[in-house]
């Protein structure tokens, strides 16, 4: 009962109570290992210092575990040597076990520590990354436009000041404004085609690899293979795409998806389809990618359904005046 109380309470305290609890817990071992041979108590000790946390604090109480643990199993063959022999398998199991299951679970821990911090390190950057591209974009629409735009205003003031003295350099005027707003517009076109979008070509390479690292045996069927999607309708469904197979990973448990790419009628239809457990309406993880989709998608006047039935079918629907294809057809 000492034993069992010291380890609850060892389990709760913090600081330096924590190594005091522990000290009890082996001396309480010691003596039940040398006046009635139960050995067995030390794992439980073992398996609490594999969760100390503190490297220091850690190695000490490892090392000094495992060394009275050892002399007490050997003093106890020299005071009872007819009990501990009949015992030795157990002993030498026991043994084993403290002297593994710490190291097991702090590298464990350590392993789990590590993934945490490197996933918000992920994170981060991937933040510092769109907030770097953000300022990017601004400063290059700053340089592009701030100084026509600047041109535009004096020259629309002097346009409007030569009206009634002199027309014809009042036209002319209005000509150059005419000519800078083109100039202007064109350079938008290029900064916006040079902008970093999500390719759909290069997210379904994505796909493939998350859907096979995940073992899900999938299927990509593209009807309409000359598709040409502006850049923004292009990232939306793309980004669209990402959240659905996020959520067929992650919570459908299928083994089976299928990616349907077509055009019908006059809108582009994205199918992702699953064999899985079906979808829960009151599921926060599907509510919240949901919720992400929609309001991507209404930026380009798009829609997204979902059937759940057989698994989940989800389908992404963009009209294809939003997506120019209308005059390919």
């Amino acid at each position: 009962m000492l034993y069992f109380l010291s380890h609850y309470f060892s389990f709760y305290s913090k600081s330096g109570l924590v190594y005091m609890w522990i000290s009890f817990e082996m001396v309480l071992h010691i003596a039940m290992t040398l006046l009635y041979g139960y050995v067995y108590l030390s794992l439980f000790t073992a398996f609490f210092i594999g969760n100390i946390k503190n490297p220091v604090g850690f190695f000490i109480m490892y090392g000094l575990h495992i060394g009275f643990t050892i002399m007490s199993i050997v003093a106890g063959y020299f005071i009872d040597l007819d009990l501990f022999l009949s015992q030795t398998p157990f002993i030498i199991i026991t043994v084993v076990g403290v002297v593994l299951l710490p190291f097991s679970l702090y590298n464990r821990n350590k392993r789990e520590k590590l993934e945490g911090q490197l996933e918000t390190a992920n994170e981060r950057i991937a933040e510092l990354i769109i907030h770097e591209e953000r300022q990017r974009i601004a400063r290059d629409l700053h340089d592009t436009l701030g100084q026509k735009l600047s041109m535009i205003g004096l020259k629309s003031d002097l346009a409007s000041r030569l009206v009634s003295r002199n027309p014809e350099a009042a036209i002319q005027e209005i000509r150059d404004i005419r000519h800078t707003a083109s100039i202007a517009l064109k350079e938008v076109r290029e900064l916006v085609s040079d902008m970093r979008a999500v390719k759909l070509n290069e997210e379904l390479e994505r796909v493939k690899q998350i859907l096979k690292a995940a073992e899900i045996q999938y299927e990509i069927k593209m009807h309409s293979k000359q598709l040409h999607i502006p850049i923004l309708v292009e990232s939306v469904i793309s980004m669209c795409l990402k959240e659905a197979i996020n959520n067929v990973v992650k919570h459908s448990q299928a083994k089976i998806c299928e990616i349907t790419i077509d055009k019908r009628d006059n809108e582009m239809l994205l199918t992702v389809y699953d064999n899985g457990k079906g979808f829960n309406a009151g599921s926060e993880a599907y509510g919240n990618g949901l919720k992400g989709m929609r309001e991507r998608l209404d930026f380009i006047n798009g829609s997204v359904q979902i059937e759940s039935e057989k698994g989940t079918k989800l389908m992404i629907i963009v009209p294809l005046a939003i997506t120019h294809q209308k005059g390919n057809e």
